[in-house]
C-alpha cells in the first residue's frame, strides 16, 4: 500500500540527536532550539522565531499575544483544522467564520470585511496548501479597522507571498513542524513574531510566565513568575530533528517539487477535459509542494475515487470537515453571510500521497491507478 504520507528524514538526524544528548541539555531552549531559531530567522527575514511544542501551541500564543477580552470576536476560514480556531477559543475570542475562494481554499478576502463589527480584534488567515492568502487586500482591511492578523502558516514553510516569505507579513506567524509536514520534528511549530514590542511577552508566555530567558542572559540576577504563561518549550532532542531537516530545506523542497510536477503534467490533460480541476497558484505566489490535490465532480464521485485508489494500493484521502458544521463550531462561533463555497468544495477535494524522497514505483502507481478510475 502507498501511505498517505512518510515523515522526512535525511539521514543526519540521528548525529544530531546524539550531539543534543552528549551535551547534557535535552530539555527546552537548548543549542538546537537556538540553532533552529537562528536559521529560520536569517532564511525568512523574521523578526523573531521561538520553537513551540506544536503548531497549535503557536497559535495559542499568537492568540494570547493579542490579548483578546471576552466578547471579542476573530474572523476566519471555516476550512482549516480544529487548532486555528480552538487557539482563539482559548484566547476568549468569539469565533467568526467566512468562506473561501473555491480556486485556493484560502479565506475570500472579498467577504472578510463585511464580516467585521466593533468587536472585531483579528483576522486569521490560513494558507492553504502552503498557497498565500490575498495578504495585501487583507493588510489594508486590519489597517483601516484596527486588526490583528494573524497567519497559520502550518503548511506554509518555505512559500512566498510576492517575495516576502509566509509567516512574516502579519503581526504573528505560526509554523508547524508535525510529521505531515514538510519539515518534522515529530511534534512540534514555532512563533514568528513582527513586532519586537512583543518578544518579552512571548518570552514570558513560553517560559511559564517566568523571566526565565533575561536570566539566562544575565539581564536579571535571578527569575521568577511575572505573568500568565505556560509551557511551550520543545525539548532539544526535537529541535534537533528538526535542525537535520533544515539543513537540508533546499534539498526536500526541491524533491517535493518535482514530484508535484509530475503529477501536475499528469492530470493536466483531465483538467482541461473538464473532468478534474487542480490547485491553482496566484500570480506573485510561490508555493512548496506541500500536498497536491484534485477535485472531482462532486461528494459521490470523490468516494468512489478514494474506494478505487485504496482497493488498488493507493492511500488518497479527503480533508476537513468545515468547522461551522460540527458540533464545537456551533458552539464557538458563527458563519457570516452564504456557504457558497465552503462545504460544497470541500466535498469535491481529495489529497493524493505526497511526501519527501517517494519511491518512483509507487509515484507511478499513484498516477496509474488515478488515470485507470477516470478512463472508466
Amino acid at each position: 500500500m502507498v501511505p498517505f504520507n512518510k515523515a522526512p528524514f535525511t539521514g543526519d538526524e540521528f548525529e544530531y540527536i546524539r550531539q543534543a544528548i552528549s551535551a547534557n541539555k535535552i530539555s527546552g531552549d537548548g543549542r538546537f532550539t537556538k540553532l533552529c531559531n537562528k536559521m529560520m530567522e536569517d532564511r525568512f527575514g523574521a523578526q523573531k522565531v521561538m520553537l513551540t511544542t506544536s503548531g497549535t501551541s503557536a497559535l495559542d500564543m499568537a492568540a494570547v499575544l493579542c490579548g483578546f477580552k471576552p466578547g471579542d470576536e476573530v474572523i476566519l476560514p471555516s476550512y482549516t483544522f480544529s487548532s486555528t480556531a480552538t487557539a482563539m477559543v482559548l484566547g476568549g475570542a468569539k469565533l467568526v467564520f467566512v468562506d473561501v475562494r473555491p480556486d485556493t481554499m484560502n479565506i475570500d478576502e472579498k467577504k472578510i470585511e463585511r464580516a467585521v463589527t466593533d468587536k472585531t480584534k483579528a483576522i486569521v488567515c490560513v494558507h492553504y496548501a502552503g498557497v498565500a492568502c490575498e495578504m495585501d487586500t487583507i493588510l489594508d482591511i486590519a489597517k483601516r479597522h484596527g486588526l490583528k492578523v494573524i497567519e497559520d502558516a502550518a503548511q506554509a514553510v518555505m512559500s512566498t507571498y510576492k517575495g516576502r516569505a509566509l509567516g512574516t507579513i502579519g503581526d504573528f506567524g505560526c509554523f508547524s513542524f508535525h510529521e505531515t509536514k514538510n519539515y518534522s520534528m515529530g511534534e512540534g511549530g514555532a512563533i514568528l513574531i513582527n513586532d519586537p514590542e512583543y518578544n518579552e511577552r512571548a518570552e514570558i508566555l513560553r517560559e511559564k510566565g517566568t523571566n526565565r530567558s533575561k536570566f539566562f542572559r544575565g539581564q536579571v540576577d535571578k527569575y521568577t513568575w511575572v505573568d500568565f504563561g505556560d509551557s511551550y518549550l520543545p525539548s532539544d532532542i526535537n529541535a534537533a530533528y528538526l535542525y537535520a531537516q533544515l539543513m537540508h530545506a533546499d534539498e526536500i523542497f526541491n524533491d517535493r517539487m518535482t514530484l508535484y510536477n509530475d503529477y501536475l503534467k499528469a492530470f493536466k490533460p483531465l483538467a482541461d477535459e473538464g473532468r478534474i480541476e487542480l490547485q491553482h497558484i496566484p500570480e506573485g505566489c510561490t508555493h512548496n509542494a506541500h500536498m497536491f490535490y484534485i477535485k472531482l465532480k462532486d461528494l459521490d464521485d470523490r468516494t468512489k475515487f478514494i474506494e478505487y485508489m485504496r482497493d488498488s494500493g493507493v492511500m488518497a484521502v479527503f480533508h476537513y470537515v468545515p468547522l461551522h458544521s460540527a458540533p464545537a463550531g456551533q458552539k464557538f462561533g458563527r458563519f457570516d453571510g452564504e456557504d457558497e463555497y465552503t462545504t460544497s468544495e470541500s466535498e469535491r477535494l481529495v489529497r493524493l500521497p505526497m511526501y519527501y524522497n517517494m519511491d518512483k514505483k509507487d509515484k507511478e502507481l499513484v498516477i496509474d491507478c488515478a488515470l485507470r478510475y477516470f478512463s472508466v
